[in-house]
């Protein structure tokens, strides 16, 4: 399949994780500002894997507010609001920063992450 990195950052920030496992390379890694570091593919995709399954387990709505693409580099930005039995469980702002090898892979994630109160 043959994704744009805007495709590609966008699928990955709004949990559409599977459809990005093979862009990320091999030697990557997230970080999530204050909370993990994810180093290497096998170990963001287990985090994939992890937050999918909560995904799963509620009803998302995200929302996009900005896509800033400059050369290997994309920004995301928006909000993820998480619901469970028609009552909202969180509310998360984020942005996500992609850094992209030569190769059209992920190399680096950078995510910041605000719950609201």
């Amino acid at each position: 399949m043959n994704l744009t990195k805007e495709q590609i950052a966008k699928a990955f920030s709004n949990g559409e994780f599977e459809k990005t496992y093979e862009f990320i390379a091999e030697n990557a890694e997230w970080i999530v500002v204050e909370e993990n570091h994810f180093k290497g593919k096998q170990s963001i995709l287990q985090n994939c894997e992890q937050v999918g399954a909560y995904f799963k387990s509620v009803t998302t709505l995200f929302i996009t507010h900005n896509i800033i693409v400059d050369g290997n580099n994309v920004v995301i930005n928006g909000t993820a609001e998480f619901f469970r039995e028609n009552k909202r469980v969180s509310l998360i702002s984020a942005c996500d920063v992609y850094e992209f090898n030569d190769k059209n892979q992920i190399q680096k994630i950078t995510s910041y992450c605000i719950q609201s109160k």
